[in-house]
């Protein structure tokens, strides 16, 4: 079954791009109207997850000319949370609406139950990797170990729900919001110091020089990237 994402956040796309290909769905991506008409036309995907908030062509414009030639599934994300958005998006034709921001498995229960509606059954949910493998690190979420070059680290429980859930998404810069939901239940951005601190925390076990960090990056401005080939970061 395929998805459609559409949003102008590159980094955002890629993060649910990864949490939906784990689910068990097919994605193709687009970014503005033009390449969203060319997906559905070429590619014609189950159900849209479509971004209110686009450069150039807002998501509404969007939304209206698919009504026109389309009744496809299409999910709603947006950062408004006023209520005349979400009413003008539900009149325009929208089978759900999600503010941002939002937890993967809110999502996913929201396609899931779309997709329901119109008669599709949807995949079963990948069972979650017991054992990662991303450069130097092994983790083994059975035995809640940790291991780099065969060594055993000492890792707090926020520490590894942080470490596995970047190695689950291993080289894609995770935005910073992301992490604060999905690993604290945050959505306050003041809430980006326990992150620095557990940040801080994880390199100095982690890396071989926490001063300088071949592992985990900060990409500034964006969030947190895991290097899957720290050797490469020293090219």
């Amino acid at each position: 079954m395929r998805i459609l994402l559409v949003d102008d956040d590159r980094d955002l796309l890629d993060i649910l791009d990864g949490a939906l290909r784990r689910a068990g769905y097919s994605v193709s991506q687009a970014v503005d109207a033009a390449s969203t008409y060319r997906q559905i036309r070429e590619n014609p995907p189950d159900l849209v997850v479509l971004d209110v908030n686009l450069s150039g062509t807002s998501g509404f414009d969007i939304l209206k000319e698919l009504r026109r030639t389309s009744d496809l599934p299409v999910v709603l994300l947006t950062a408004r949370t006023s209520e005349d958005d979400k009413v003008l998006g539900l009149d325009l034709g929208a089978d759900d609406y999600l503010t941002k921001p939002f937890g993967y498995r809110e999502l996913l229960a929201r396609i899931r139950s779309r997709l329901r509606t119109r008669g599709l059954t949807t995949p079963e949910p990948a069972p979650a990797a017991e054992v990662l493998e991303v450069g130097p690190l092994v983790l083994d979420a059975r035995r809640h170990e940790v291991r780099k070059d065969g060594r055993p680290l000492d890792i707090t429980v926020t520490e590894f729900r942080l470490l596995r859930y970047l190695m689950l998404n291993a080289d894609a810069v995770v935005p910073t919001r992301t992490l604060l939901q999905q690993i604290w239940g945050e959505t306050d951005p003041g809430a980006a110091d326990v992150l620095r601190v557990t940040l801080h925390r994880l390199r100095r076990k982690i890396e071989d020089d926490p001063a300088n960090p071949k592992l985990l990056l900060t990409v500034t401005g964006v969030g947190i990237r895991l290097s899957a080939d720290p050797s490469a970061e020293e090219a």
